[in-house]
C-alpha cells in the first residue's frame, strides 16, 4: 500500500461538510481536507438521482486509513457512504511530510 492515500466522501449540505472535515483534521485523522461543490447523478432505490452535493478529499497517512474511515461512518449522515481511497503515488516530499507529521 502506498504510504498516503486521498481519502473521498460526499456530504449533502456545505455545514455537515465543513463539520466532518474539522472534526478528523482536529482528530489528527486527515492532515487537510478540502471541500469541493459537485453534482451527482446516481441511481438509488431503483430512481436516478441527481443533487448538489459537497465531496470531501481527506489528505491521509495510510496507517490512519481504519481509523479514518471509521470516523467517517461513525459521523456520516447517509444509509451509505461513498468512502474511497486513492493511493497518493507521487508527490512532494515536503508536503507528503507534513501529512506524516499531521496525522500524528
Amino acid at each position: 500500500m502506498a504510504e498516503h492515500l486521498i481519502v473521498t466522501t460526499t456530504l449533502d449540505t456545505p455545514e455537515a461538510a465543513h463539520a466532518l472535515a474539522a472534526a478528523v483534521v482536529e482528530a489528527r485523522l486527515a492532515a487537510c481536507v478540502q471541500i469541493l461543490p459537485v453534482t451527482s447523478v446516481y441511481r438509488w432505490n431503483g430512481a436516478i438521482q441527481s443533487d448538489p452535493e459537497w465531496r470531501l478529499e481527506c489528505k491521509t497517512s495510510a496507517d490512519r486509513l481504519d481509523a479514518l474511515l471509521a470516523e467517517l461512518r461513525a459521523r456520516h449522515g447517509y444509509d451509505e457512504p461513498e468512502l474511497i481511497a486513492t493511493p497518493v503515488v507521487a508527490g512532494s516530499a515536503g508536503y507528503l511530510d507534513w501529512v506524516t507529521a499531521e496525522t500524528r
